[in-house]
């Protein structure tokens, strides 16, 4: 299996985790970053204003009730450009650790060996029908539901059924 096999595979095990965490970005973006980015340049906007410390703060944090709770004009203002470029910049910086959060939370949840998930004793570990050097795809004594052991075989045909039979 060459590379680009392999972050094929890779690619489509993820692809549903990716388009959840794109989802969860852009509402992430329109609820948090823009109302914040909208805040904090009120909050600038004062402080610029040679007003102490404090009116700053009071304008940061009442410019983050006021665009909370009404997100979409938050984000009106942020792509308006009302805020000189302050949405942009608090965007790349939220995306940057978003992106690294992403990352790390995928690479935990992807299996540990190219096992995970198969069950253990299964002909699914087999490759290419090796699986039926031995068994049959046909007829004889059922195994599994498209695994037999076939009568005519020379040699021992004894089988060690462990676990339950259920007939449907």
């Amino acid at each position: 299996m060459n590379i680009g096999e392999k972050i094929g595979k890779a690619i489509k095990k993820i692809k549903n985790k990716l388009i959840v965490s794109f989802i969860l970005w852009l509402i992430l973006v329109v609820v948090f970053v823009a109302p914040l980015a909208n805040s904090i340049h009120e909050g600038m906007l004062v402080g610029n204003l040679g007003i102490n410390g404090g009116a700053a703060w009071e304008a940061f944090f009442a410019g983050i009730a006021k665009y909370i709770v009404n997100p979409f004009l938050a984000l009106g203002q942020a792509l308006s450009g009302s805020t000189d470029g302050m949405f942009f910049s608090v965007l790349w910086k939220f995306t940057l650790v978003y992106i690294f959060a992403v990352t790390i939370g995928i690479t935990k949840a992807l299996p540990k060996h190219e096992y995970d998930g198969i069950e253990n004793g299964s002909s699914d570990w087999c490759i290419n029908g090796e699986e039926y050097k031995t068994l049959s795809n046909k007829k004889g004594i059922i195994l599994a539901e498209k695994e037999y052991l076939p009568t005519d075989k020379r040699g021992n045909v004894n089988v060690l059924v462990v676990g339950r039979f259920r007939c449907w």
